[in-house]
């Protein structure tokens, strides 16, 4: 498969002073192929989010690359790389409402992107909205409305337009149904997995609940305080997962299969994620890990390949 993403040693660090570093996204290489989804897992504060918005450069890197169809791109990004790269690369936020701007009509928020990178005018504009509209289950008639007339889920239809008009390559879904209810998510996923076919999209989906994860990705990674633990195909990551904070996360998460559910061991995490600020010696996992070994506390496990290449962990009992 030919790679469209890559992050290579990627870092992303926020001085909060006093000489104070947030390590928010450590080190990570990830490679994204052409028209994959890879689905991004972890608690909150893990750093998902931030590696999300580092590989498409609204967040400016501290160290490492990120890579677009081979080419580097840039550090920090100036106005002109955002212009030249919203055609190619664009996200969808993660609460429906506060992302969208209550003073703009929804035609005027879908269209915002076309006007600012694209050479249509006018009515051409206006038709490219309605046929969007349309696309994620809404109404042309819609466009004269404003955001806080729709429902929750109306407003991540109206997001995902936004982010897709200008038919990028590359999106970024930064936990888009986790502020749905779940007949709505299941919804909204739907709607992507259909534009993944019709657009030939690449997509990094960074989401909560691992269940759905499996069934919307190709591959999944794993991410815990900044680093990646496993990598590997989706269904070969939940079913049969190698590092134990997957084991838990796994078991700790509501599958709504019944059959699925009464057949995994239920499990809950202990203890506290360590602080970002001072991320701890050896394995990051080490303090909350039912199966830490001396070797986790001194000595930080690097993401190796297992039999298959694909699958890979970050664990010393490999």
């Amino acid at each position: 498969m030919t790679a469209l993403v890559e992050t290579l040693e990627l870092s992303k660090y926020f001085d909060i002073g006093r000489k104070q570093r947030v390590h928010a996204v450590d080190n990570i290489s990830l490679t994204i192929a052409e028209k994959e989804i890879v689905g991004l897992v972890g608690e909150s504060g893990s750093g998902k989010s931030t590696f999300g918005k580092t590989v498409i450069g609204l967040h400016a890197k501290t160290s490492g690359e990120v890579k677009f169809r081979g080419e580097i791109l840039p550090q920090a990004y100036r106005p002109a790389d955002f212009q030249r790269l919203a055609s190619k690369m664009q996200m969808i936020f993660q609460d429906p409402y506060s992302s969208l701007n209550p003073r703009m009509t929804i035609g005027e928020i879908i269209a915002e992107g076309l006007r600012l990178h694209s050479t249509l005018k006018g009515t051409q504009v206006k038709s490219r909205v309605e046929e969007w509209l349309v696309r994620v289950g809404l109404h042309a008639g819609h466009m004269s409305r404003y955001p806080h007339e729709f429902s929750g889920g109306q407003r991540q239809r109206i997001g995902i337009a936004r982010a897709l008009i200008l038919e990028p390559e590359f999106v970024v879904c930064d936990e888009p149904i986790s502020a749905l209810d779940v007949s709505v998510q299941a919804q909204v996923i739907n709607l992507l997995s259909e534009l993944k076919e019709t657009l030939g999209l690449t997509l990094l989906f960074i989401a909560h609940d691992l269940s759905m994860v499996r069934y919307v990705s190709d591959r999944m990674a794993v991410m815990y305080l900044g680093s990646l633990v496993e990598v590997g195909k989706a269904d070969e990551v939940y079913f049969d997962p190698k590092h134990p904070y997957t084991e838990i996360l796994i078991g700790s998460n509501p599958e709504p299969d019944p059959e699925l559910e009464r057949s995994r061991p239920s499990t809950a995490i202990q203890g506290e994620i360590p602080s970002p600020v001072n991320v701890p010696a050896g394995c990051r996992f080490a303090n909350r890990c039912p199966k830490v070994m001396d070797v986790c506390r001194v000595e930080t496990p690097q993401l190796i390949p297992l039999q298959d290449a694909e699958r890979q962990v970050a664990c010393h009992l490999y």
